[in-house]
């Protein structure tokens, strides 16, 4: 996994959250000889579960994958994770809304000091009581009941865990973040959703106001960003447009946008950045990720100028570009659907059925449209 709270580390934590990881596995570090100890008995026990016929339609529920969201929050984990949460429960039948994950967000404290939100790194982690022992301090926002691979409850599993270093494992009433590791912003630039991991950004530039500078695609920002006639400021909203899942395609991780070189000259560390791309789990910043809908498909993204007022108001969960209903309606009356990207093979079919950000980024073929059970895959013989 990452040496930070970054992509790897907050999924296999997420994953024995929800049950489908042997207890204590989540968080060893790269260099310690237990990985051999785990790849032993995870084989042993995936042949147990062959015979048992326990199967992870057997294990997930909605409250498991609340249990799996939780502690994504209280690890202040990737962004990432609420893109693949999301596809897994609808896969699952117990679909995650970007809605539920903020109302968890409001109240579930951040507990784990790792970077980059926090000070240590995973390692630190590990040796201080790892998942374990975050999820028994964590256990008053957690449902213990839910079953684990391991065959036993998460409370179970996780009755005996100790905190060695209180300093990296915090407890509920003396954590690093009060609520709000990820929050949801919705307005008329992200009607159906965009997420911002809120420790991760300089706190002033969690409410603002600022001009747009857009670029249209990757290769205009790369052209563009250290252009030393470019017109931004320390105030500017940077806005990279065609980054999403159909319009990179593929959604990759560019939604830390660099900040341009005469400002990191003059000491600027911070800017509100906005795409509907992803970013790394060890990335920073004040970035808006997850635009859904994305301006590929005719999303309000895709309708921004440069000069345009755009308002971030994270507290209140907005996000809008401060121009008339009428304006809008006529931009996006003269929008031009960019050509289809793909005419056959694989890249046909994923642009026709791939989902966007606030669906899991998923194909629609592949969601269980009700609670697990129905839809079952075929016997095979």
């Amino acid at each position: 996994h990452c040496m930070t709270m970054g992509t790897a580390s907050t999924m296999t934590s997420a994953a024995e959250a929800l049950g489908l990881c042997l207890s204590g596995f989540a968080s060893i570090p790269a260099s310690d000889a237990r990985h051999a100890q785990m790849a032993s008995l995870t084989g042993r026990r995936i042949v147990e579960m062959a015979w048992e016929d326990l199967k992870p339609s057997d294990i997930l529920t909605k409250a498991s994958f609340d249990n799996a969201m939780t502690t994504v929050l209280a690890l202040a984990g990737s962004t990432n994770a609420v893109v693949h949460m999301i596809a897994v429960s609808r896969r699952a039948g117990f679909p995650l809304t970007l809605d539920h994950i903020d109302a968890l967000a409001r109240r579930v404290p951040v507990l784990a000091n790792l970077r980059p939100a926090g000070q240590y790194l995973m390692e630190d982690f590990y040796y201080a009581g790892g998942l374990r022992a975050l999820l028994k301090q964590l256990s008053p926002f957690l449902d213990l009941q839910q079953h684990t691979v391991d065959g036993k409850s998460l409370g179970e599993l996780i009755a005996d865990a100790k905190v060695y270093q209180p300093e990296v494992i915090r407890s509920p009433d003396n954590a690093l973040v009060p609520r709000d590791s990820l929050a949801v912003l919705k307005g008329n630039l992200a009607p159906d959703g965009a997420v911002i991991k809120p420790p991760a950004a300089e706190a002033h530039l969690l409410k603002h106001t600022g001009k747009a500078v857009v670029f249209k695609n990757y290769d205009d920002l790369a052209a563009r960003i250290d252009d030393p006639q470019l017109d931004i400021d320390k105030d500017s909203v940077i806005v990279l447009q065609h980054a999403g899942p159909l319009g990179a395609p593929g959604m990759p991780e560019w939604g830390q946008l660099p900040i341009p070189q005469k400002l990191l000259k003059q000491g600027v560390r911070d800017m509100v950045r906005i795409s509907d791309a992803r970013m790394s789990g060890t990335s920073y910043g004040a970035c808006i990720l997850h635009v859904a809908p994305e301006s590929y498909v005719g999303g309000p993204l895709a309708f921004v100028r440069d000069g345009d007022l755009i308002e971030l108001d994270v507290p209140a969960r907005k996000l809008n570009v401060l121009i008339s209903d009428a304006e809008m309606a006529k931009r996006k009356s003269t929008w031009q659907a960019p050509p289809q990207k793909f005419d056959r093979g694989f890249g046909k079919m994923y642009s026709a059925h791939i989902m966007q950000a606030n669906h899991g980024c998923d194909f629609d073929f592949l969601e269980t449209k009700s609670a697990a059970g129905s839809g079952a895959d075929p016997e095979i013989h």
